[in-house]
C-alpha cells in the first residue's frame, strides 16, 4: 500500500512551506500527499459568526478553492489530494486525518512571524508535539522557496534515552525509501548531567555513535552508506550550528523521556536544536515502529 503524508494546510506562507516539505518527502518515498484544511466545528466559533447554511457553504467552498490552487503549485507527477475537515481544533483534525489515511508523517509550517529559514512553533505544532501518535515534520519558514524536490540526505540525532531504537529504525527506513545516505550525529555529550568530565563524556559519546553506526549499516540496503559526524561545540546550539547541511536535508529526533508510550513530547535538547536548525525537523514517538504503529 502506498504511504501517505498529511499536510496541515492554510492559505498562508506557513501553509506553502508545509506543502513544499510534504511534497519533497512524498516524492522521495513514493507517497501520496494529502493537503488538509481544518475548519472549526460550529460550537468553537465566535458568537458573532452567523450559523446560516449559506455561510457554511461559502467557507467550505473557499477552503476547497485554496486546496485546488495549492495542488496546482505542486509537482505534477506527485499524487496529491485535498480535504476539508471539521474539528474542535486544527491539531485534532490533522490527527484524525493522519489516522484515517494511515499517514507516515504529519507536516506543519512554522508560526507566522518566524525568521526566514528558522523554526518557531505555533499553537498547532505545539499541540501536535504533545499528543501525536504519528511523527510530526516541522517546516522552517521559507521552505516553499527551495527548488529541490527530493531529500538529498537524512540526518538522525542519536542518543541513549528510551526510544533510540525506534528513532534509528524510522531514520533508516526514510533513508532507504529515499535511496539516500544516512548521517548520524551523537547527542550523548549533551544528554548527561552537568559536572561530569567532558573528555570522558565525548569518548563515551563517540563510542556509542559508532555502535549505532554498525546497526544502521545493517538496516540500510546495499548501495547506501551511513556515517557518523562529530558536532563540536560547548552546547547543543553550538554543535548544531557547526554542522553542514545539504539543501533539502531533514533531521530526525526522538521524543523526550517524559513522553507517553507511542506519543510525542518535544524534549529540552530537541527544543534547543530547533532554535538554530536551518532544515526541517521530524519528531518521532519514542515507541514508533512497534507492532501496530504502522
Amino acid at each position: 500500500m502506498t504511504s501517505a503524508i498529511v499536510v496541515g494546510y492554510t492559505a498562508t506562507d506557513a501553509g506553502a512551506d508545509a506543502a513544499a516539505l510534504g511534497a519533497r518527502i512524498a516524492r522521495s518515498i513514493g507517497a501520496t500527499l494529502h493537503l488538509v484544511i481544518v475548519l472549526p466545528a460550529e460550537g468553537t466559533r465566535s458568537p458573532v459568526v452567523p450559523p446560516e447554511r449559506a455561510y457554511e457553504d461559502h467557507i467550505r467552498a473557499q477552503a476547497k478553492k485554496w486546496l485546488e490552487d495549492a495542488i496546482l503549485r505542486l509537482p505534477h507527477d506527485l499524487p496529491s489530494r485535498g480535504h476539508v475537515r471539521i474539528a474542535e481544533s486544527f491539531a485534532e483534525g490533522l490527527l484524525a486525518a493522519g489516522e484515517e489515511f494511515d499517514a507516515r508523517l504529519i507536516v506543519v509550517g512554522a508560526a507566522g512571524d518566524s525568521i526566514f529559514g528558522r523554526h518557531r512553533l505555533g499553537s498547532v505544532a505545539s499541540e501536535l508535539l504533545h499528543y501525536s501518535t504519528i511523527p510530526v515534520a516541522l517546516a522552517p519558514a521559507g521552505s516553499a522557496t527551495q527548488d529541490d524536490h527530493v531529500i538529498p540526505r537524512v540526518t538522525v540525532a542519536v542518543g541513549q534515552r528510551p526510544g533510540a531504537e525506534a528513532l534509528l529504525d524510522e531514520a533508516s527506513a526514510l533513508a532507504a525509501e529515499s535511496r539516500v545516505d544516512l548521517r548520524l550525529v551523537s547527542l550523548v555529550p549533551f544528554d548527561v548531567p552537568p559536572g561530569l568530565d567532558t573528555g570522558a563524556i565525548r569518548v563515551v559519546g563517540n563510542a556509542h555513535a559508532h555502535d549505532v553506526l554498525a546497526v544502521a549499516k545493517e538496516l540500510l540496503p546495499d548501495g547506501l552508506g551511513a556515517i557518523v559526524e562529530e558536532a563540536p561545540g560547548e552546547s547543543v546550539e553550538d554543535a548544531v550550528s557547526n554542522l553542514s547541511w545539504l539543501p533539502g536535508e531533514v533531521i530526525l529526533v526522538g521524543s523526550s523521556r517524559l513522553a507517553q508510550p507511542r506519543r510525542l513530547f518535544l524534549g529540552s535538547t530537541a527544543a534547543k536544536m530547533l532554535h538554530v536548525l536551518p532544515v526541517p525537523m521530524i519528531v518521532v514517538p519514542r515507541t514508533r515502529g512497534e507492532a501496530g504503529d504502522r
